[in-house]
């Protein structure tokens, strides 16, 4: 999950894996795979960041054999 800020600046989390598609209009919207809109503060290019962070996170919690594309340790 990734940290957001509605424009009344309170906090809350989205999961980066349902956002179909953001826009400027000149506010940040978020549109989600279920087809709710989010308007946020930050700037399309700071939630992108946010989604890149949280993604490497997650890759480079995998165990190695994961990340080079061989067999995982579930694999005999």
């Amino acid at each position: 999950m990734i940290k957001v800020s509605r424009l009344n600046s309170k906090e809350f989390y989205i999961n980066p894996d349902l956002i179909e598609f953001m826009e400027e209009t000149p506010d940040t919207i978020i549109t989600t795979t279920t087809g709710k809109k989010v308007v946020v503060e930050e700037a399309a290019d700071s939630v992108l960041q946010k989604i890149v962070e949280y993604k490497q996170r997650v890759f480079l919690g995998l165990p190695q054999k994961i990340r080079d594309g061989g067999p995982d340790q579930f694999d005999r």
